[in-house]
């Protein structure tokens, strides 16, 4: 551990408030920060929080649900419970993970699925980002078969080469996108976060038939990018590289 990320982490305000409050992380407060904004929990709503450790967001959600409401956390890593939500293990990618996730809403359908889902971080900016894009663009694709009507999607992007691609693609689903970046993120962090409400009964003409990945797919193969997927180790989310076209 470095002194100069100790000493960030000493003076950063909004872990000691997350401390002091009882949330497990200080990103509840960017959570906070966008439902103050933009209302997308309300009482008594169905909730799915994708990439959930520790455990923050999860406990935002309950707040705003109430005791009326329904949260269910989703993470790879084994996340403690929290109180008045059920957590799950499982890849949001995995069939049996989809599975396991009907059968915990029990016949509900989400009104809401919010995923601060982060890539292991590599160090180097565009691979992290091209991870973290396809990432969200997968939570997204597993969103739409259980979201309602009507509902909200809400996912962490970092600004870089295809965000205006998942960005269009979400502007299919939604009737309402947009990009807001709480205060309570880090200064130094290019992370955004991607509200979506109003999910569409019917997608756009442009969506139909096809998934979202697909979309960013053809959207960087525009921009002259080609993706390769690698197979992922198993404690991986997975790995992408991003190549120029050759002239």
């Amino acid at each position: 551990m470095s002194k100069r990320w100790y000493q960030e982490n000493r003076r950063d305000p909004w872990r000691r408030q997350a401390k002091s409050k009882g949330y497990r992380a200080r990103s509840a407060f960017k959570l906070k920060q966008i439902q103050d904004r933009f209302e997308i929990l309300r009482k008594g709503d169905t909730v799915l929080d994708v990439g959930c450790h520790p455990g923050g967001w999860t406990q935002v959600a309950v707040e705003e649900v109430g005791q009326s409401g329904f949260v269910l956390g989703l993470d790879l890593l084994s996340t403690s419970p929290v109180q008045g939500a059920q957590i799950i293990i499982g890849d949001i990618k995995s069939e049996s993970t989809i599975e396991e996730i009907d059968r915990m809403l029990d016949g509900r359908m989400l009104n809401v699925l919010i995923s601060d889902i982060s890539p292991r971080l590599t160090g180097r900016y565009d691979t992290d980002q091209a991870i973290s894009l396809e990432l969200s663009t997968m939570v997204l694709d597993a969103a739409m078969p259980i979201l309602a009507p009507g509902g909200t999607f809400v996912t962490k992007i970092f600004q870089g080469v295809g965000i205006e691609g998942l960005i269009n693609a979400a502007k299919q689903r939604f009737s309402d996108v947009r990009r807001y970046a709480p205060t309570a993120s880090r200064s130094s962090s290019s992370e955004t976060y991607l509200i979506c409400r109003n999910k569409l009964p019917i997608p756009h003409k442009d969506a139909r038939g096809k998934t979202a990945f697909e979309q960013i797919t053809e959207h960087l193969a525009n921009l002259d990018i080609v993706i390769h997927v690698d197979d992922p180790p198993v404690e991986s989310k997975i790995g992408i590289r991003r190549h120029k076209k050759k002239e």
